[in-house]
């Protein structure tokens, strides 16, 4: 088949979710990968890395088991046989992806695709046509303008097939990327320095988040450097020297640099087409139509939130959206966000600064902090949930740090995005004992009636 219903240019989280839920619709469906299906989330991100993180959580409960009563030694780590288990993990999704979009009759043509005409993609000299385009070409580890990624100065990418714990490590960007991988190698037995140009830690989160996040890394023994800008960085045989704007060297084996990441979209024939663009990113409307009738994209190369969950949605979103469907519109802002170093950083909605500018003083904020709740406490973690609402009105914002509160994050998009007011939750029942308590005596607490908390 060489034309179909919806073409789609990359098979990663966007991709694949508007292949498959298109060809549910009764669409046909072609779909185009140089890689392998999944994109960056499955092979080489989100998955690969929570892998990881989950080895660095048993090194710990190794570590620190005698705190309960539990007598075992830490011997170290084999990162060949971790690396091991990470691939069986990726292998095991792979090839149950690969089964969904061949069930579905989704034509998978594996090759470099380039945007060729506003309804043609050009694949090893083939070109497939669609009546509608949807570009989902993903992102790149980005780098600084003059530092180069080689040897010991290296990107995710390569920072997940090492084969060996480094002695010392600086991370280079203190955002999701840079607090996962200072999180691992920490728990590994790594020496571990986080540079961050802006002030805080994790700084797209609630500033009493960051400020939390800051302490645990503290007693972790991980260190960082916040509101000094990078410079320079030179490598040798032996290792790696970074140069603070403030004249302040650091030397470490490896400079891991987790500055963000960029638009999969040059020399793809996107602005030849005359695909709107800025910067880089492929410009939308809410309804992630590009500027050319018939041609949509989706996921890391529109302007926003860098998720893989967010790109999972929005093809979603764009195969109903074809199929006339009219899908609701879910805004960046309400989309769910972990980041999974520990402690666990969790958030949905507004933060308190963001309401206080949206809503001047009719806002209410309340901390429950998680030394009140039973199941943190046999977990041995600290940390609070964090309500932001306005007065009298829904909860816009819920913020979480502490082990574990990843796994709170689903009742919290679902209070933020219906739109439920503190005295709705409160009546709800959150089973005894678990995290999940907390969300509830939360809520209980900002409705008024405080149990378990300080009004």
């Amino acid at each position: 088949m060489t034309s179909a219903d919806v073409l789609i240019l990359g098979g990663g989280s966007g991709g694949y979710a508007c292949a498959l839920r298109s060809a549910e619709l009764g669409l046909s469906v072609i779909l185009i990968d140089k890689d392998k299906l999944g994109g960056t989330c499955l092979h080489r991100g989100c998955i690969p890395t929570k892998a990881l993180l989950h080895a660095a959580e048993v090194a710990d409960s190794s570590r620190e088991s005698e705190n309960f009563g539990v007598k075992t030694t830490l011997e170290g780590i084999d990162m060949p046989k971790v690396n091991e288990y990470r691939d069986g993990v990726v292998a095991r999704l792979y090839k149950g992806l690969q089964g969904l979009v061949k069930s579905r009759n989704v034509t998978f043509i594996e090759g470099e695709g380039k945007l060729v005409a506003p309804n043609t993609v050009e694949v090893n000299g083939v070109n497939y046509t669609g009546k509608n385009v949807v570009l989902a070409t993903g992102s790149y580890a980005k780098s600084i303008p003059g530092l180069e990624i080689s040897g010991r100065i290296m990107t995710s990418d390569q920072a997940l097939n090492l084969d060996y714990v480094p002695a010392s490590v600086i991370v280079l960007g203190g955002g999701v990327i840079g607090v996962e991988f200072a999180s691992v190698w920490k728990s590994f037995g790594a020496d571990v320095t986080i540079l961050e140009g802006l002030p805080h830690l994790v700084p797209n989160e609630d500033i009493s988040v960051s400020k939390a996040l800051e302490r645990a890394y503290r007693k972790r023994g991980i260190n960082f450097t916040l509101g000094t800008k990078f410079a320079s960085a030179t490598q040798s045989d032996t290792g790696v020297e970074v140069t603070l704007e403030d004249g302040k060297i650091l030397s470490a084996e490896l400079l891991l640099v987790a500055v963000g990441r960029g638009p999969n979209t040059a020399n793809m024939g996107f602005e030849d087409n005359g695909v709107a663009t800025e910067r880089g990113w492929v410009v939308v409307n809410e309804r992630l139509a590009t500027n050319i009738p018939g041609i949509f994209a989706v996921g890391d190369i529109t302007p926003g939130l860098q998720l893989a969950h967010r790109g999972f949605q929005h093809g979603i979103f764009v195969a109903e959206e074809i199929a006339g469907l009219n899908p609701v519109v879910i805004a960046d802002i309400n989309i769910p966000k972990v980041t999974y170093c520990e402690p666990e950083v969790a958030s949905v909605g507004m933060n308190e600064e963001e309401a206080r500018a949206a809503f001047g003083d009719e806002v209410n904020v309340y901390e429950y902090n998680l030394g009140g709740n039973g199941k943190s406490q046999i977990l041995g973690t600290a940390g609070f949930i964090k309500l932001v609402a306005q007065k009298d009105g829904p909860v816009v914002g819920i913020h979480m740090v502490g082990s574990r509160v990843g796994e709170q994050i689903g009742e919290a998009q679902l209070i933020v995005n219906w739109e439920a007011y503190p005295e709705d939750v409160a009546t709800l029942i959150h089973a005894h004992p678990t995290q999940n308590e907390a969300m509830g005596e939360a809520h209980l607490a900002l409705a008024g009636k405080p149990l378990h908390a300080h009004a």
